[in-house]
C-alpha cells in the first residue's frame, strides 16, 4: 500500500470510529508495525490533521474536520456508482470487496451536496453474473497477473477430462455467463483461455514468464482483436474451445 494511501485510510478510520482508535488497532486493521502507525499519526499531526490522543491511549479525529471534497461532477459521481455495483457481477470476491471500499473512500471524502447521490444512487443494477470459482482464486490469479508468476493448474473440460497444465496467466476476461483466464498454456504451445469454474487446483509457482508479460498480452491482443473499446472481447470465445484445448 502506497504511504499517501496509508495515510487517507487512517483519516478514514479515525473519522468512522465510535471511540479511540490505539496505535495496534490501526496497524492490525491496515497490515502494518504499530511504528509504522505512530510515523503516520506524526505525519499527519505535522500536516495540521487534528488529531488527538497518545501512544497507548488512541487517537481521535476532532470533529469539524473534513477531507478537501474532491471535484466531480454529477455525471462522475453516476459512473462510479454504476461501475462499483456492477463489479458484484464478476464473481470475483475480491473485487467486490475492493469496490465497497472505493465506495466507503470516496463518499466520505464528497462535500454533502453529492454524497447522497453516491450512498443512494437513483439507480439498480442488477447483481445477476458470473458464480464466484469454487476453488479458483481470482484474487491470486490477478497477483500472479501483476507479478508476472505462472500458475500449475488441474483443469477439467465440458466432458469432464482433466489435464495438468503450467500457464502463464496475461488476463482475466468477466463475462456474465463466465469468467475466463486468458493464459499461454505451456503444455500446447499457445494462447488458451480457461474457465475459472473449471480449474479443479491452482498453485502459485516462483519461476516467472520467460518473456516479460506486458509483451505477451500485446500478442494475445493482436491475436484476439482485444482493444478497441468498440470491439473489446467480441472474438474471444464464450468458453474456452474445449476440443482443442
Amino acid at each position: 500500500m502506497r504511504r499517501s494511501d496509508r495515510l487517507f485510510d487512517i483519516i478514514h478510520a479515525l473519522r468512522t470510529a465510535k471511540k479511540p482508535m490505539t496505535a495496534a488497532a490501526l496497524a492490525e486493521r491496515l497490515e502494518v508495525t504499530v511504528r509504522t502507525i505512530y510515523r503516520d499519526i506524526a505525519t499527519l499531526q505535522a500536516r495540521r490533521v487534528p488529531i488527538e490522543g497518545a501512544a497507548g491511549l488512541g487517537y481521535v479525529l476532532r470533529r469539524g474536520f473534513d477531507l478537501p471534497p474532491l471535484m466531480f461532477t454529477a455525471d462522475e459521481i453516476d459512473a462510479i456508482a454504476v461501475a462499483m455495483r456492477m463489479l458484484h457481477r464478476t464473481g470475483d470476491h475480491g473485487l467486490q470487496n475492493a469496490a465497497e471500499s472505493v465506495l466507503s473512500k470516496v463518499t466520505v471524502a464528497l462535500p454533502d451536496s453529492l454524497r447522497e447521490n453516491l450512498a443512494a444512487p437513483p439507480f439498480f443494477v442488477s447483481r445477476n453474473g458470473a458464480p464466484q470459482p469454487l476453488i479458483a482464486d481470482l484474487a491470486e490469479i490477478r497477483t500472479a497477473i501483476r507479478e508476472e508468476r505462472k500458475l500449475q493448474i488441474a483443469y477439467g473440460d465440458e466432458k469432464g477430462e482433466r489435464t495438468r497444465r503450467v500457464i502463464w496467466p496475461i488476463a482475466i476476461a468477466y463475462y456474465v455467463e463466465s469468467t475466463l483466464i486468458s493464459a499461454w498454456c505451456e503444455l500446447r504451445d499457445d494462447f488458451r483461455h480457461f474457465r475459472a469454474d473449471r480449474i479443479m487446483t491452482l498453485h502459485k509457482l516462483e519461476e516467472h514468464y520467460p518473456v516479460r508479460g506486458k509483451v505477451l498480452f500485446a500478442r494475445w491482443q493482436a491475436r484476439f482483436g482485444v482493444g478497441d473499446n468498440s470491439q473489446s472481447g467480441a472474438r474471444l470465445p464464450a468458453s474456452p474451445p474445449d476440443r482443442r484445448s
